[in-house]
């Protein structure tokens, strides 16, 4: 079976050649979603492991907040940038699941995040799913509930008004073009858990903030954190 499975593998890389998203080097078929040098390179902000993490402070007096992580610096010009990008408009759906999957090996050293009960994406409206024909965090929160070992719930937030994209707009017009764009369909899905909201990247945080008070005003004993694959650091660096 060994021999059948080292076989099929060596097929699959001579065939079918992966390579991996961040420096274009050739990875095994059945490896890490990245290549070793990439991982040992990855701009790993470590948020995760801080308490009250530059991250943290960007939640105070808009939402209450157990806890709030990324896990690598968005660099503009970088491969992390690219990959992402991929994920996020060329369909690269098996690399978000991947990267949920390493994602979650990096939570499960955080104290933080340790009596999760369930994740939630980020939900697109339903005009813009159509256009772009699957949602980049739903396949970010697979990768992480199987690491974690959580469920991810789907249908319980739903946007209920369609808005432009929010990277065209000014970190001003960001909090006008989110407000009141979320509805809670199902709260009893929601209530009395400790859940973590996922998205692909945090800028100023306003589309998830926006989700998140909409959870706390419609289902009861609800504990929020925040997960987000990548962070803004121009947006940090502008903070320092």
């Amino acid at each position: 079976m060994s021999i059948l499975s080292d076989a099929r593998s060596w097929l699959s890389n001579l065939l079918m050649p992966r390579t991996c998203p961040i420096c274009g080097e050739t990875i095994p078929v059945d490896g890490p979603p990245i290549c070793s040098l990439c991982e040992m390179l990855a701009p790993l902000t470590n948020f995760h492991l801080v308490e009250q993490n530059p991250m943290v402070t960007q939640f105070w007096g808009l939402m209450p907040l157990h806890h709030a992580s990324a896990m690598v610096w968005y660099i503009h010009g970088s491969g992390w940038q690219r990959a992402i990008h991929d994920i996020k408009y060329h369909r690269c759906f098996h690399l978000a699941r991947e990267l949920g999957e390493w994602w979650a090996v990096q939570l499960g050293q955080s104290e933080f995040y340790r009596d999760i009960d369930a994740i939630v994406p980020v939900p697109l409206h339903w005009r813009r799913r159509l256009s772009r024909t699957y949602n980049q965090s739903e396949y970010l929160a697979d990768g992480l509930s199987k690491g974690l070992g959580v469920s991810v719930i789907r249908n319980a937030v739903r946007r209920s008004r369609y808005n432009t994209s929010q990277t065209f707009h000014s970190a001003t017009e960001r909090w006008d073009n989110v407000e009141g764009i979320f509805r809670v369909t199902r709260p009893e899905l929601l209530c009395g858990k400790h859940l973590l909201l996922v998205d692909d990247v945090f800028t100023t945080g306003a589309t998830i903030i926006s989700m998140g008070n909409a959870i706390l005003a419609a289902a009861k004993d609800v504990t929020l954190s925040v997960a987000t694959l990548s962070v803004s650091k121009s947006r940090f660096d502008k903070i320092r």
